[in-house]
């Protein structure tokens, strides 16, 4: 008697393919495309930074929130977004609009298979703890981290929203085998997640750092040119999996790569000081994504 596979056939696509047919219709914000133009002139100043995203009421109350969050526990109350671009520098702030314009960008992804909330909390985990390991490294731009951490699995939106029907027999097979998600996405699908969020920020023509980030998250020895940006985000996002800090749809914690160690150039005893920055940040923090 022939064994019966568990696993489904389905049908190949090309992940350039895809991301060309979302990019079409989702193309980067016209806030964060404005802000970025005005950061690369020498013209501008923090007034007409602050003009810009004060355009946008509901961006500029997220960032104003975000700012009096535990994330930076100013010792006074951020006001303005001209005192929060004063206290939390310009390109960082560039880094969080980027974060709130993608997350407004995916809030109508389809929630059949998965919780939106669920997904942004565990994002919002990764984010944070990444911001951690990066400040435990003295890295001189931790934002830029925790939004690499914010949107590493940004690439399963983009699968939930053009291949509903291939992600459904995806988590199916998630659910009778103790197979990592994102292999078998590789298997079924040809690619993963990880592929095609790294695609979706260059076509966005994002730093490339970012994107290397993404699209190595789970692979940090594979990043060519900043294997450092990827092993931060590797091992951020096996503490938020530990920790069941929400889910982007893995069960299991992936394990964890031994390069990343090598990479961070940090003893592994760091991590007990990043879950503490995660448990005491995370639960006000979160309020930057589901809040109103």
């Amino acid at each position: 008697m022939q064994e019966t596979n568990p696993k489904p056939n389905v049908a190949k696509r090309d992940p350039a393919l895809i991301v060309r047919s979302v990019t079409k219709v989702a193309s980067l914000p016209t806030v964060f495309v404005k802000l970025d133009e005005a950061i690369n002139s020498p013209r501008s100043t923090n007034k007409d930074l602050a003009k810009i995203i004060s355009d946008d009421t509901a961006l500029a109350a997220r960032l104003l929130r975000i700012a009096n969050s535990a994330l930076y526990n100013f010792p006074q109350k951020i006001d303005t977004v001209t005192h929060a671009i004063t206290v939390i520098g310009i390109s960082q702030l560039r880094d969080l609009v980027l974060a709130c314009s993608v997350i407004k960008m995916f809030k109508d992804v389809p929630e059949t298979l998965l919780s939106m909330e669920s997904f942004w909390r565990h994002s919002m985990a990764c984010g944070i703890a990444a911001r951690a390991i990066a400040a435990a490294r003295r890295e001189a731009n931790v934002e830029r981290f925790f939004v690499a951490g914010l949107l590493h699995d940004i690439g399963r939106l983009i699968l939930l929203m053009e291949m509903s029907a291939e992600m459904t027999k995806v988590f199916s097979t998630r659910d009778q085998t103790p197979d990592l998600l994102y292999k078998i996405e590789n298997e079924l699908l040809g690619f993963d997640h990880a592929k095609l969020g790294g695609l979706l920020l260059k076509a966005w023509q994002l730093p490339e750092r970012l994107e290397e980030a993404v699209t190595f998250h789970h692979h940090p020895h594979r990043a060519r040119k900043f294997p450092v940006d990827a092993a931060v985000i590797h091992l951020a996002d096996i503490v938020a999996n530990s920790f069941q800090l929400g889910t982007s749809g893995e069960r299991f914690v992936p394990p964890v790569n031994d390069e990343a160690w090598k990479a961070i150039d940090r003893a592994p005893d760091i991590m007990v000081t990043v879950v503490d920055q995660l448990m005491v940040q995370y639960n006000d923090a979160v309020q930057f994504i589901l809040g109103d």
